[in-house]
């Protein structure tokens, strides 16, 4: 992975006003950066943003406090212990989760209801307490989609809408989501 997790992030105010630019650049109902500050997603993130940078100086109340108002004024949850890489887009953002260890690339897109949780505490088998997910750079994550463990998602990987992903994925793959047939939709709709 080459995003974030290898080098130091840069400033929290300029990484936020950078986030604010992905929305108007990814988003295409936003028109400009006034409507983008109206993204839940944004708020979200901007104040993950804050949060980790009180977490990661052991100001842990403080960001406890910040992850509760980004939850209350986004319906994201997310850890500030949760790395994020830059020019993170996540859209719409509701029912978002994800968790304390959990690392996330750059360029990497995140629908709405997307889970990036543990499955409980379990080790990750290099020594280490790593109960989430690491996300490769410019992965997209479906909507109501759920990676969870300490697994690997390779760079440029696609995970459809709905699926659940359980082992370390490949770069530059698919993985697709419940197989659902247009005739089981059709008899469920008409029986």
């Amino acid at each position: 992975m080459t995003g974030s997790a290898a080098r130091p992030l840069p400033g929290v105010w300029r990484q936020i006003r950078e986030d604010l630019d992905t929305v108007v650049a990814r988003d295409p109902s936003c028109s400009g950066r006034r409507e983008a500050l109206l993204h839940a997603g944004w708020h979200g993130l901007a104040l993950h943003r804050i949060a980790h940078r009180q977490y990661v100086r052991g100001h842990r109340l403080r960001a406890a406090l910040l992850t509760r108002a980004a939850r209350v004024a986004s319906g994201m949850e997310i850890h500030a212990g949760a790395r994020i890489g830059r020019r993170a887009f996540i859209d719409h953002g509701f029912g978002v989760v994800i968790g304390e260890t959990a690392v996330v690339g750059d360029d990497v897109t995140l629908y709405h209801a997307v889970t990036l949780g543990s499955r409980g505490w379990v080790r990750d088998g290099r020594g280490g307490e790593r109960r989430h997910p690491v996300i490769g750079d410019r992965v997209m994550i479906g909507t109501g989609a759920s990676v969870l463990g300490p697994v690997t998602i390779g760079d440029g990987q696609r995970i459809a809408a709905h699926a659940l992903v359980l082992r370390d994925r490949p770069a530059q793959g698919t993985v697709r989501g419940p197989k659902q047939s247009a005739g089981r939709e059709r008899s469920a709709l008409h029986g």
